[in-house]
């Protein structure tokens, strides 16, 4: 009797608990969420890497000459135009040299045109009649000796006068002999050659002249480029000296953001794609385009280096400012896109979307995600186009569990709560 009230008693409580499952089953929630089909579309692959800005052009102004600073006519921040004087270096003595050297110059001017002229044929003649001249006294200089020598071996005269008989005949024949290579050299050189003499002494003149004006040009430094001034490191009075940096002009009417980027980020992006730069400081984005892209890895990081130009005429922009950069490298058609909030990830380490079946159940299924955009993603395999995905509300959804798709206009009661949150707020 009492194992019957006992089995008795077993089976009641536990039709009671089957009872009490079913229904709980029964009024299990169904989870309002909202979907979004997948569609056939285009999406750009975009990459994305942090910069450093750089102006479009800078010249670090550096002397050719070692002297003090006479005067400044430029200060930082200052705009310049190309071509403008911005410093004066001391230069007197080298005004001075060039003074020198253009007498010079002038005076081989002077040479050459007398030259030219007429100068050759007369001196001719006149190393001609130097010669007849010459001749002529060493011939009375050769009776001289002769008759001397003569009158000493008769006993005449004595041996001192033969001896400056001798001395006058040797430096006749001495005075012949110079008078007549002079002739001949005359003669064998021409009028040509002592052209052609003259000319080059003029040439190496010109050229000592315009070296020395060149010297007096160095001590005007002057700017190489349109920009504005950064950096002027000394005062007026101080020494520059040659190859060190006296004034810095940078153009920053557009700036550069040189981008390091990985192998396999890079290899897409040509030269002309599109591209923003975001400052880090959370300033608007501006617009731009990959004007450089490296031939070349460098060989200690292996990157590629990717510059990307933009306009900064309003000068929003500083050089050596940090940025984010995003580059268009493709752009993929035809590729099956869903919500980039419909992806979650998976147990498996993976990730999966909720695909949502006509019976508004809801499945979990894995996908394997390509190219994605803030908004959009593309799907290489998993989902087809026009399939429905959750894109709000999957989080912590069972597999196969039951959904409400809430349709246009429709609030949820998440919707709802926020709404009256926020009236309570108000109200506050």
């Amino acid at each position: 009797m009492r194992t019957f009230i006992r089995l008795a008693c077993c089976a009641t409580l536990g039709l009671t608990l089957a009872s009490c499952g079913k229904k709980e089953a029964e009024t299990k929630p169904v989870v309002p969420v909202k979907v979004a089909p997948a569609i056939r579309g285009s999406i750009r692959d975009i990459v994305t890497a942090d910069a450093v800005l750089y102006p479009r052009d800078q010249a670090n102004i550096t002397p050719k000459i070692s002297a003090p600073v006479r005067r400044f006519l430029v200060n930082r921040g200052d705009r310049v135009k190309r071509g403008q004087l911005l410093a004066e270096l001391e230069n007197r003595d080298l005004v001075a040299a060039a003074q020198e050297s253009r007498g010079q110059f002038a005076q081989a001017e002077s040479n050459y045109r007398a030259t030219a002229d007429a100068a050759v044929p007369d001196q001719v003649t006149k190393a001609q009649t130097d010669v007849d001249a010459a001749r002529q006294t060493l011939d009375a200089a050769q009776k001289l000796l002769e008759s001397r020598q003569q009158l000493l071996a008769q006993g005449a005269t004595a041996r001192k006068t033969v001896d400056e008989a001798q001395v006058a005949y040797a430096q006749a024949k001495s005075q012949f002999d110079t008078a007549e290579q002079h002739l001949k050299s005359l003669q064998s050189v021409g009028k040509q050659e002592q052209i052609k003499t003259a000319a080059a002494q003029v040439e190496a003149a010109k050229g000592h002249y315009a070296g020395a004006e060149a010297q007096v040009g160095y001590s005007e430094i002057r700017s190489p480029i349109d920009g504005v001034i950064t950096d002027r490191p000394l005062y007026a009075g101080e020494m520059a000296n040659a190859g060190a940096p006296l004034l810095t002009v940078m153009d920053m009417s557009a700036v550069v953001a040189r981008v390091n980027m990985g192998q396999t980020q890079a290899k897409n992006i040509t030269v002309g794609a599109e591209a923003t730069i975001t400052p880090s400081d959370g300033s608007d984005p501006v617009t731009g385009k990959v004007t450089i892209v490296s031939p070349a890895t460098d060989p200690n990081s292996t990157t590629v280096q990717i510059w990307v130009q933009a306009d900064n005429r309003d000068a929003r922009l500083r050089a050596g400012q940090s940025v984010h950069v995003a580059i268009v490298a493709a752009t993929i058609d035809g590729a099956t896109l869903i919500p980039a909030s419909a992806i979650l990830p998976s147990e498996e380490g993976g990730t999966m979307v909720l695909v949502v079946d006509d019976k508004e159940i809801a499945h979990q299924t894995p996908v394997q995600i390509g190219v994605r955009e803030p908004e959009l993603a593309q799907v290489l395999s998993g989902v087809e186009p026009g399939q429905r995905v959750v894109t709000v509300g999957g989080l912590g959804l069972d597999d196969k569990a039951a959904v409400h798709v809430i349709k246009p206009g429709e609030k949820s009661a998440a919707d709802e709560a926020d709404k009256d949150d926020d009236e309570k707020d108000g109200k506050k």
